[in-house]
């Protein structure tokens, strides 16, 4: 096991696609699970598949056993797949929208998932340390077809100690467009220290739009003001066609308000509210 992070920290470790292991004192989180390997399919819905074309860094098998919640930004076949869903405890807490809670329990047998309405929250405390979950408002696709698409939800985690002041605030997007409420986000939720978004520029038959390309990566970027922002979910998928490279320009534009952490898939940043603490290849918790 690697040593906890320094108080008021959390270390984040990038898996793949949308995949992190999150830990802040004794608590541990795991988001959007993904451990598909690369050349397998991820099923979209509708009959869409998608290639996987990057190994995950680490397997289910290296997870430590203690999770204590997964945060599942929505039901899709490449944030929650049949790996992730055979292999993980079926008495996993899982904080994710009611949608993919209904499914969850009554499909899959995952008795603990919570759905979340919007601006909604759950509190999670183990040891001397707590996490407010709360589901913040994402649309995955444009107009009417955000309604063909499982709803998605972005997720506010606010760290610190039970009962306590807030000391780290983290914004996780999930899959959304740049629409009027990232926004309402803004307004509601200032002060962010690491703003993670999903990338990718997902596409469609027919070429439409249901992840933020690299301009409107940073056009929710400048609307939120994150003190920093972790860019992930932008090559695993051969439906991704923005890549990483075109963000990293768009943050090099004038007046862009965050610093970007590069933190490549199996490698880990530990930031507190200051900022990146410090960051090195990932470890398996059960080597």
């Amino acid at each position: 096991m690697q040593p906890a992070p320094p108080p008021g920290a959390a270390e984040l470790l990038f898996v793949g696609n949308a995949t992190l292991l999150i830990r802040y004192g004794e608590l541990t989180l795991l988001t959007d699970p993904n451990f598909l390997h690369r050349g397998q399919y991820a099923y979209l819905g509708k009959g869409l598949l998608s290639r996987r074309l990057k190994e995950p860094a680490l397997r289910v098998a290296d997870l430590p056993p203690d999770l204590d919640a997964v945060v599942l930004s929505h039901l899709h076949g490449d944030h929650w797949d049949r790996v992730a869903r055979r292999g993980l405890p079926r008495s996993l807490p899982i904080v994710t929208t009611p949608h993919a809670s209904r499914r969850l329990q009554g499909l899959h047998g995952f008795s603990r998932a919570t759905g979340l309405p919007t601006w909604h929250d759950h509190v999670l405390v183990r040891g001397g340390g707590q996490v407010r979950i709360t589901a913040l408002p994402g649309r995955h696709g444009p107009g009417p077809v955000d309604f063909l698409l499982p709803p998605v939800m972005g997720s506010l985690l606010e760290f610190g100690d039970p009962g306590g002041a807030v000391r780290l605030r983290l914004y996780i997007s999930g899959d959304t467009l740049m629409f009027p409420g990232v926004h309402e986000i803004a307004r509601l939720c200032p002060d962010i220290h690491l703003a993670v978004v999903h990338l990718g520029g997902t596409r469609l038959p027919g070429g439409l739009l249901v992840t933020m390309d690299a301009l409107q990566g940073a056009d929710l970027v400048s609307a939120l003001r994150p003190r920093r922002v972790l860019p992930v979910h932008y090559d695993d998928y051969t439906v991704m066609k923005s890549p990483l490279s075109d963000f990293i320009r768009e943050a090099e534009r004038p007046g862009f308000p965050s610093g970007v952490l590069h933190c490549p898939r199996g490698e880990r940043v530990t930031v507190d509210a200051a900022g990146p603490v410090e960051a090195g290849p990932a470890r398996p918790a059960n080597p």
